[in-house]
């Protein structure tokens, strides 16, 4: 007669754990997203204080008391509140916290806290940095930017956009189609508006655009060169103050770069031996050259007018021979194999819904608006070292 074998159960408590932890974790993840804008508070304060630089000063690694130096030497009970944010910032990988003892010879034990690759990002350009060959790649403008009360103030306004149905009035009589973007609604004119009406907006707008061009166009004359070969002549079209141009023609001395913008931002530019600047309305015409340039612009605008631009770029090019080709350094989502990067293009995709009306666009609604510009073929390539990548369309 066969013997039977019972079959371990499990403890209850096993089962119960494993649900709590779950529970934990669901909590955890919720708080994450509800105080996600304490993140970018807490970075635009050190930013701001200047805490990179201060760590960077100390060869990148500073005790608290350095980081503190950035702040009123007098007593304060504000002080303390520092090593917080410190700590968080820590906790989060823009620096990374090291507990020192008494026994390591250090004058004081307590916490050392270091540059990481994400904070040596923020490290902002002076002399001195310069001279340490600190400071490349600084993208520190554009969080200060990204991180203002303007663009803060617009994301709340996200619930009540979308509820907003088309040929309403909102309570001060203004047509409800007329706020196009959560952006209008909450300051009542479009972004390049209020940049153009807010002096001290405007000027944050300017730095961030120059510290995001320096940043990517260090990394593609460096990378892509060969994007540039044979070319002698490249517009860049919606330029702003020239900073990708010139970074071209400097590592490039045989292509002779142009900028194309608006009217008001080209009489605001001064005299410059290396770069020409062109007034005028991309929409309408772009000079002719070799290479037309649309550096981050395009995410800016919706597909139709993306097609209208393209078109234009197309009639641009096509006056060489051989035909030149446009190149496009923008977001293609979807396309990266980490999920940071990916989480980091669907948040500048969900900044383009609240400020403009662009958006970040997949390989395939890229290769659809190309075709409807009349283009045949593009190459894509990853830029490594950032979010982006190098699109090159040929007519």
């Amino acid at each position: 007669m066969a013997q039977s074998k019972s079959v371990p159960v499990p403890p209850t408590s096993t089962t119960t754990t494993t649900g709590a932890e779950l529970l934990q974790q669901a909590e955890a993840e919720l708080w994450c997203h509800n105080f996600g804008y304490l993140k970018s508070m807490a970075l635009r304060c050190a930013i701001k204080l200047g805490i990179p630089n201060a760590i960077h000063r100390r060869g990148g690694a500073a005790s608290l008391s350095h980081c503190r130096s950035c702040m009123p030497p007098s007593p304060s009970p504000k002080r303390p509140c520092l090593s917080r944010i410190i700590t968080f910032l820590a906790a989060t990988g823009i620096f990374r916290e090291e507990e020192i003892s008494a026994d390591d010879g250090e004058a004081a034990a307590g916490p050392r806290y270091h540059l990481t690759a994400a904070s040596r990002l923020l490290i902002v350009v002076d002399d001195d940095d310069d001279a340490r060959g600190g400071g490349r790649g600084c993208v520190a403008q554009l969080f200060i930017l990204c991180s203002s009360p303007s663009y803060f103030t617009a994301s709340q306004h996200l619930p009540e956009w979308l509820q907003q149905e088309d040929g309403t009035t909102d309570d001060d009589g203004a047509p409800a189609a007329a706020r196009t973007t959560p952006f209008t609604m909450a300051h009542g004119a479009g972004f390049y508006d209020v940049v153009r009406r807010d002096a001290a907006f405007g000027v944050v707008f300017d730095e961030a655009m120059g510290s995001d061009s320096r940043f990517v166009a260090d990394i593609v004359v460096r990378e892509c060169g060969e994007v540039f070969a044979g070319l002698t002549s490249l517009v860049d079209v919606g330029g702003n103050n020239g900073t990708t141009a010139r970074a071209i023609a400097k590592a490039f001395p045989h292509v002779r770069c142009s900028v194309l913008e608006l009217p008001r931002v080209v009489d605001a530019m001064p005299a410059d031996a290396t770069v020409e600047f062109v007034a005028g309305d991309m929409m309408k015409f772009i000079p002719p050259a070799d290479a037309v340039l649309l550096k981050f612009t395009l995410h800016n605008w919706s597909d139709e007018d993306c097609v209208q631009i393209l078109k234009r770029s197309k009639e641009a090019i096509s006056t060489r021979e051989p035909k030149g080709k446009v190149i496009i350094i923008d977001i293609v989502s979807g396309s990266p194999s980490n999920k940071r990067t990916l989480e980091a293009q669907l948040l500048m995709d969900l900044c383009m819904m609240v400020v403009l009306e662009g958006k970040e666009r997949t390989e395939e609604t890229w290769h659809k608006i190309f075709l409807d510009a009349g283009f045949t073929r593009y190459k894509v390539t990853p830029i490594l070292g950032t979010t982006r990548s190098l699109i090159e369309v040929y007519p």
